[in-house]
Order: structure tokens, then sequence, then C-alpha cells
């Protein structure tokens, strides 16, 4: 016998004699690998999940739980070991890595072995599959109160609330969570949960205990991600702030360092899964659409996410699938809310009544962060994804559809198809998750990550130098920069400002602001900016960006938005007057969203540096700081824009708020409401609620 030549599915139909007496074997086998030497062969440690699914729960097996979980002990997954039937050296092994402090969470070997080197004080960077339980070992960290002031570098909001949550549920009495930029910590042991753009832009993070990096991948400038070089920049100034750091990602084989000494590190790469994965090949079935639909008819799969390559990809597909079938009958509450909040022409409304939600980068942040909480209860038995997903926000995905090849029209790789792999499953809930494949996989490559702070400077992009140390500028990068300073006529913090745009498009700036003051006084305004002032300013951005990179057609409308969002009393009749006046393709809806996160980001960062370059090449006094305080948080008040950014809709909470709250005092007044008020739907006070178990 070998492992690779179980038949998983017989086994599981087989008759209990027959079933124990494989079972047996099966484990002596695993014991004979384990004793030839093969410690963390993905196929091997496959047969602890494998078999959890089919011990547990089964009566006629229950005398093999205590060999089991001596297999689960010699494999290093401590966390199967069933401390109530193992034997007592199994247990004392499990008890002794199990956490009281954390909800009772038993690691397994290689957690252990990263909390070791961590513990020792050396600076670590960590590659394991997706399933390896890699948060775990930052909360194990924290809960060892060794680390004061701590910098968690994560790459969406959405991620930074899932871990925000969890943080303040298991840390909130002892530490300081802080996630908006406009919280200031009073506590001496403070988190600070970022993106890369908040954290480069904070002034208080002096004196870090430890620098957490998640995904670290992203560092490496040939990933294609526009935001490297920000990310770069935000982890190269907390590393020179920190007394130690903890890189984390999936499935990296290499990590590049040049520059030896600098900043040293362990590389300890894991192939350690906690789950298991079935893989079907659909690649050449005649009708790709209509045998995804057949399968997601079935709940033997739910819950499923399916990966497909864009934004549009995923609203298209998933009104499609409302049209031929119904798989909830359990989220018509939320579609009714969305047609009542957002707007009865909203696509998405049809598409969740039918049980069929979607997950991607435009979607508003309180109704994405509801869309996985009603996935994850099976209310929303099918969510549609983008790659936001893939990046970290835990799931209970039984099963995942890889349907699309590309992502934003190029073929992923073997690593971000490993990445979305490792989505299926969730230990304790999926021990064997189920991948289905509608496309060949790529072929297997090296995963080699380069990140542009560990590189030469000399070969890093100018958006990355402008923020070097003194002590970090050589002699050909200061020719560099002295370069960039005449070209563009700004210093130090002025060429940081105009790298959150990129330099080049900075210049491109500079050049249209001189040919605009020197024909007209209409960049010339300070205040909140009437609507001839927004509209100058759009023209001249939308000369430099395409308009529908804001989610406008042109620069004309972009102005429209601006002034609208600010006139309407609230975000909801905002939208609701959108809608009604919407006409075109239910493909470009979703525009009025990718237009309000660019008020957030994007658009902010642009204006700021036309209002730089207009103050240095015009002697007129010129303000837009009004307009620029108002524009990222909707011209609402910053409470409400953040509350959103934590899951609470801004619709509810604008019935709400009052001149004058706090966080405090608005959230008493919101879970007072979930108790007694009939301003809320049966539907809302369950949505609040669930919301609100964490705060008080």
């Amino acid at each position: 016998m070998t492992i690779a030549s179980i038949d998983w599915k017989a086994l599981q139909e087989s008759e209990a004699p027959e079933k124990k007496a494989q079972i047996f074997a099966i484990m002596q086998q695993v014991s004979y690998e384990l004793q030839s030497g093969v410690e963390d062969d993905p196929e091997i440690l496959s047969v602890v999940p494998r078999l959890a699914d089919i011990i547990y729960g089964s009566q006629d097996l229950d005398d093999l739980y205590e060999p089991y979980s001596a297999m689960a002990r010699a494999t290093g997954l401590w966390n199967y070991i069933d401390k109530e039937r193992a034997d007592p050296y199994d247990r004392l092994v499990s008890e002794a890595v199990t956490a009281s402090s954390l909800d009772g969470i038993t690691f397994h070997r290689e957690q252990i072995a990263a909390l070791n080197t961590l513990l020792a004080g050396r600076n670590l960077i960590l590659s394991a599959p997706t399933s390896f339980g890699k948060s775990l070992i930052i909360d194990a960290l924290i809960a060892t109160h060794k680390y004061n002031r701590i910098a968690i570098v994560l790459p969406t909001i959405a991620l930074l609330d899932e871990f925000r949550r969890r943080l303040k549920r298991r840390f909130g009495r002892d530490y300081a969570i802080v996630m908006h930029h406009s919280e200031v910590p009073e506590s001496e042991k403070v988190i600070f949960l970022g993106t890369q753009e908040r954290l480069i832009s904070r002034s208080d993070l002096q004196n870090i205990d430890l620098t957490v990096v998640d995904e670290f991948y992203k560092l490496d400038p040939n990933r294609k991600d526009e935001r490297s070089a920000t990310l770069n920049a935000a982890v190269y100034k907390l590393l020179h702030r920190s007394r130690q750091f903890f890189f984390l990602g999936p499935n990296i084989d290499n990590v590049s360092t040049p520059h030896e000494g600098r900043w040293n590190f362990d590389f300890l790469k894991t192939r350690f899964s906690t789950v298991a994965v079935d893989t079907t090949d659909l690649s050449k079935s005649d009708d790709k659409e209509e045998q995804l639909f057949d399968s997601l008819a079935e709940d033997k799969f739910w819950p499923s996410l399916v990966f497909v390559s864009s934004p549009d990809r995923a609203n298209k597909l998933s009104q499609r699938a409302a049209e031929l079938m119904a798989v909830s009958e359990r989220s018509d509450q939320f579609a009714d809310w969305l047609r009542s909040n957002v707007g009865g022409k909203y696509p998405l409304v049809k598409s969740v009544e039918y049980g069929f939600g979607v997950h991607h980068g435009r979607l508003p942040r309180a109704i994405g962060n509801k869309m996985v909480s009603l996935f994850n209860t099976n209310e929303l038995p099918v969510l549609f994804c983008t790659s936001t997903l893939i990046e970290g926000v835990n799931t209970a995905a039984k099963s995942v559809f890889i349907f699309d090849k590309d992502i934003n029209r190029s073929p992923y790789d073997f690593f971000t198809f490993s990445n979305i792999k490792g989505r299926a499953g969730r230990l304790g809930q999926h021990h064997v998750g189920k991948v289905i494949m509608f496309n060949s996989a790529p072929e297997t490559e090296e995963m080699n990550v380069a990140p542009t702070l560990f590189d030469d400077e000399e070969a890093a992009p100018d958006d990355y130098v402008v923020h070097l140390e003194d002590e970090d500028i050589s002699s050909s990068v200061d020719e560099r920069l002295e370069v960039i300073k005449d070209s563009l006529g700004l210093e130090g913090a002025e060429l940081r400002l105009a790298s959150t745009v990129g330099l080049d498009i900075a210049a491109d700036i500079r050049g249209k602001v001189r040919e605009r003051i020197g024909r007209d006084n209409s960049l010339l305004w300070s205040g909140r900016g009437d609507y001839s002032d927004i509209q100058a300013v759009s023209d001249l951005i939308c000369s430099v960006k395409q308009p529908r990179s804001f989610g406008a057609f042109s620069a004309k409308q972009l102005t429209y938005f601006i002034h609208n969002l600010r006139a309407q009393p609230t975000l909801r009749q905002f939208l609701l007057d959108y809608d009604s006046s919407f006409k075109g393709d239910a493909s470009s809806y979703d525009n009025v969203f990718k237009f309000l996160r660019s008020c957030e980001y994007g658009l902010p960062q642009l204006i700021s540096v036309v209002e730089m370059f207009v103050r240095k090449l015009s002697s007129h006094d010129v303000n837009y700081s009004l307009f620029l305080a108002e524009l990222p948080r909707w011209f609402r008040p910053e409470l409400l824009r953040n509350l959103d950014e934590e899951g609470y809709p801004i619709q509810i909470l604008e019935r709400f708020y009052r001149n004058g709250d706090n966080r405090e005092t608005l959230l008493y007044r919101l879970r007072e409401a979930t108790l007694q008020s009939h301003a809320l739907s049966a539907f809302e006070k369950n949505w609040m609620a669930e919301l609100l178990e964490d705060e008080f």
C-alpha cells in the first residue's frame, strides 16, 4: 500500500469491519513513512484530516481514537489529538501546546517551531500554506505580553477589520487596538493595524517592539502590484524603528537578500497544512458554465467560493446563477435591505435574494462584510469572488471552484493558483476541502521573493528611494534624488507626498498646473470649494488619469458626483438618487462604489499634489485643506466612515448619529435600539447585535 493509492471515497463508503481494518493499515503505513524520515510530506499529513472526517462521529470506530491520536502526535498535527480519548502521553503533548488564553487553541509542531524562533528574539520570515494557521502565531506572541508596541501591516481594510475584531476580543483589555488614523493611543501597550498607505503616514510609530507584515510577497515589485513601492517604503520605515520583525506569507520558496547584515532573519519554509484537499479537473468540459451551475446546485459542495477574474465577471455570473435557480431561502431579508438602502436597480439585489453572494474590491465594505458573514453561516451558500478574498480574509469554504484562469486579463501563475486552492477547507469545519478546476493548472515553478527594501538602493524605483533615511543613501542614489528634486522643484516631505500618486504622474500634474495657472485663475481657491472650483481640479486630474479609474465617464460626471455626494443629506439618499437616475448597462452600476472608494484613497492624494504645485507655482494664497478633510469621509462625520470600515453600514448609523457623538455614545445608542427600538427592522437588529457583540 502507498498513501497515493488509497481510494478515500471507497473507504468512506465501506462497511465497518472492512473500514476499520483499512484505517488501521493506513495508520501503519503512515508510521512506516515517518520512521523513514519523511516529516512534512503533504500527502502523509493529509491522512490526518482525511481520517478525522471518517472516524469522528462513527461509533463503530471508537476504538481507533487512541491510535489515531498517536498518529496525529507523530505527524506533528497535535491539534488533531483527541484529548478525551488519547493515551496519557499523547494527551500530555496536546495539553502542553494548548493556549487557554487563546480560546483553548492547540498548536501544531511547525507553529511551535516558528514561535520558538520569535520568542528567542530572532527575526523570522515564514512561508506556509494558507491553512497553516499563521495568524495564530501573531496572537500567541501578543499573549506573551513580551511586546508593548506592535505594528501589523495588512493588505486590505477587510482584513484589518477581521484582525481588529479578533484582537479586541482577545486582548482589548490589555492593549489599545488602533486602526483609524484619527485614533491616538493613550495606553503604553498598543497594536497599530494598518495598510501600508495608512501606516506610512503615521507620526507615532517610534520604539516599535515587533513589526508584522502579512502577505509579504507583495514586497516584490515583480508581482506587478502598483502598491509595492508604498509597501516597501512603509515597511522600511517600520523596520528602522522596530526591535524585531515577523513576515508571513504562503508558498514562498526563497527570499533574495543581497545585503548581508542589514536585516538578518531566519527563513522557515514549511508544507504543513491542517486540511486535506480533493481536486477535480473539469478543464475538458464542453460547456463549463453549465457544468459550474449544475455543481453549484448541489448542496454537497456548499459553502462554495467561485473564483473569477474581475468584479464585472463576479457580478454577471451571480446574476446568471440567480436566473437559473435559488440556493437559499434565508437571504431575502438582506436583499430587501439592499433594495431599500442602495436601490432597486442594484443588480446584486436579485443575486442575493436567490442565495448568491459576491465579494470584490468595489463592494461597500459593510456590504462585503455582511456577504462573508452570511456565507460563513450558509445563508449565502455561494460566493462569487475575485482575488480580494484570497488575500487573507477567513471563510468557511468547503469548496473552491476555480472558474477563470485570469486576474485582470493576465493569466495567474502557479503561486496565485496555489493560494486560491488553499481557501478550500477549514480546520474544525471541513477537514477535506474540494477544489474544482475549469482550466488546466499552471506549470509548477519556484516562487522567489525579492523585496525592494532588501535590494540595492541603486536598483530601487524613485517612488521608494525618496523615503530612504540619510544613512542609507549612497552617493549614486543621492545624485538621483537631486535630479528628482530639481525636476519637480520639491524637497523631502513634498517628494514623499508626490510619491503617493507616483512621481511620473506628479511631474505630469506639475506641467498641467503650470499651464493652467498661466491661462486662468480656476485653480486659485481656498476653503471647501464651489462647483466651478471642483470642476477645475477634476478637469486637471482627468487629464493625467482616466476618469473611469474614479468610477466616472468624464471629468464633468466626476464633478457632479462629488457635488451631489456633498449636497445629499445622507449617503443612503446619495445612493438612491444615483439608482433612480441610472440608465446604463448593469455592468456599469458599480461605478458609484468605485467613485466612493476613490474619494477615500486616490482622489485626495491627487488633489493634494495639485494643491502643492499650485501653491509653489503661484503667489496666491491657496488652501484646499477643508475640502481635502471632508472628501475622504464622504462629507460625513469621520466617526461614521470609521465605523463603516468595521462593518457598520452608514445607512443605519446615519439614523442614530447626533452631533457631538463619539464611538461609545453612538454604539451605545445603537445597542439600545437593537433591544427596544422600532427604528430597526428585525434583520437590522440581528445584524447590529452581531457586530456589537464584542464592543461591550
